[in-house]
C-alpha cells in the first residue's frame, strides 16, 4: 500500500526468506494482477479489489493477530480480512472510503471504519460457508504489526479464539480486553475507543456479516 520493504512482489519474496517462510509454497496473490469482488449493501464501497490469485482457492482461513491499531482502533478478523486481502489499489480504496485508488484520501473516521467492514463483507459473500476465523490475542500492543516502530506490548496474552462469525470473534476479543485484570488494558481500551473502533463491528452487524452476541466456550 505504501513504499517500504514489501512494496513489490520481489520485496515480498525477500521478506518471506527473511522471516523463514521457505518451507512451503507461498502465493503473492496480486503478483498476476487484480480482480474485483462486489460489495452488496455498502454505504461507501461498491467493490473490493483483491489479488487475482485469490480466486484460485476454495477455502479461506482468516488467521489474525489481535492487537490495537493506530487507525482502526484494533486489528482483528475484520480488519485482516479487508485490508489484509485487498491489493494495493484495494487498500487505497478502503482507506479513502471508496473515493480513490491513487492515494489515502481524507475520509471521516467512521467512513473509513465502515469501509473496512464493507470490504470484509465482499470476502465473506465470496466465500459463503467456506471460511473460518482464528485470532491470536498475544503481545498486545496498541499498534499494528505493520508499524515500523510499534509500541511495546501493553498487556499479557489473553488466548487463542476461533469462530465461524467474524463479528462475534472481534467482539469477544475486545470484550476480553475490557474485562481483563491486566492494568495494561487501559492503553488498548483508549486506543479502541479514541478511534471509534467499535463502529467497524456495528456496521458489519448492520451489513448482516454476523452478530455481536456470542457464547464463549473455553477449551482446556
Amino acid at each position: 500500500y505504501y513504499d517500504g520493504a514489501r512494496y513489490t512482489t520481489k520485496q515480498h519474496l525477500e521478506t518471506l526468506k527473511t522471516n523463514g517462510w521457505t518451507f512451503c509454497p507461498v502465493d503473492i496473490m496480486d503478483a498476476e494482477g487484480e480482480v474485483e469482488l462486489p460489495v452488496v449493501g455498502g454505504k461507501h464501497l461498491t467493490r473490493d479489489i483483491v489479488g487475482k490469485n485469490y480466486l484460485n482457492y476454495d477455502f479461506t482461513v482468516i488467521l489474525s493477530h489481535f492487537k490495537g491499531h493506530a487507525m482502526g482502533g484494533f486489528g482483528g478478523a475484520i480488519k485482516n480480512m479487508s485490508i489484509g486481502i485487498a491489493s494495493s489499489n484495494g487498500k487505497r480504496l478502503i482507506h479513502s472510503a471508496g473515493t480513490t485508488t491513487s492515494g489515502w484520501g481524507n475520509p471521516k473516521q467512521d467512513d473509513f471504519l465502515e469501509s473496512m467492514a464493507e470490504a470484509a463483507k465482499a470476502v465473506t459473500d465470496h466465500c459463503g460457508d467456506k471460511i473460518l476465523y482464528i485470532s491470536v490475542a498475544n503481545n498486545l500492543s496498541v499498534d499494528c504489526d505493520c508499524d515500523s516502530s510499534p509500541a511495546d506490548p501493553q498487556m499479557g496474552d489473553i488466548g487463542i479464539f476461533a469462530s465461524l462469525d467474524p463479528v462475534a470473534l472481534d467482539r469477544a476479543c475486545t470484550d476480553l480486553v475490557r474485562a481483563s485484570e491486566d492494568h495494561g488494558k487501559i492503553h488498548l481500551i483508549e486506543r479502541i475507543d479514541s478511534r471509534h473502533g467499535m463502529r467497524t463491528l456495528d456496521h458489519a452487524e448492520e451489513l448482516g456479516m454476523g452478530s455481536q452476541r456470542y457464547e464463549l466456550i473455553e477449551l482446556d
